[in-house]
């Protein structure tokens, strides 16, 4: 099993890689929306205590399935070689149609299987996670 690093995705945020390929399936880790070299995350407002204090899910969703197209183009797969996609919210009531017309925009030839699913809370500040499996074409 080879462990793939993407240098132009945020790093990890504990010891894991940002995915493993196995024979010809890609297994990506947790992506968030974080941005590499920033310690700001795109449309999130924090106090000075690190809380959010307003974000925006779009903004969030955008940036989420950039740095998956990071993850798979670094492992030798793309977009159009995603077979699932598990979709972590933390605010299913207020973000889902957001997220779900966003969503849309970017799978529109490419329909993985999809489940969704709302989460109390994630290990950073952010409201949307995605775990993926890829296929990568030898």
């Amino acid at each position: 099993m080879n462990k793939v690093m993407a240098n132009d995705a945020p790093p990890p945020v504990g010891l894991y890689p940002h995915a493993r390929k196995v024979g010809n399936l890609l297994f990506l880790s947790g992506v968030g929306p974080r941005k590499k070299g920033s310690k700001d995350i795109p449309g999130v407002s924090l106090d000075e205590d690190g809380n959010i204090t307003a974000y925006c899910i779009e903004t969030q969703c955008r940036s989420v399935f950039e740095n998956v197209r990071l993850v798979l183009e670094a492992s030798g797969s793309s977009w159009d070689e995603l077979v699932d996609v598990t979709v972590f919210l933390t605010n299913m009531d207020d973000d889902f149609a957001t997220y779900n017309k966003v969503y849309a925009e970017y799978f529109a030839s490419n329909q993985p299987c999809r489940t969704t699913v709302e989460i109390n809370k994630l290990p950073t500040p952010i409201a949307i996670e995605l775990k993926c499996i890829a296929v990568i074409k030898e």
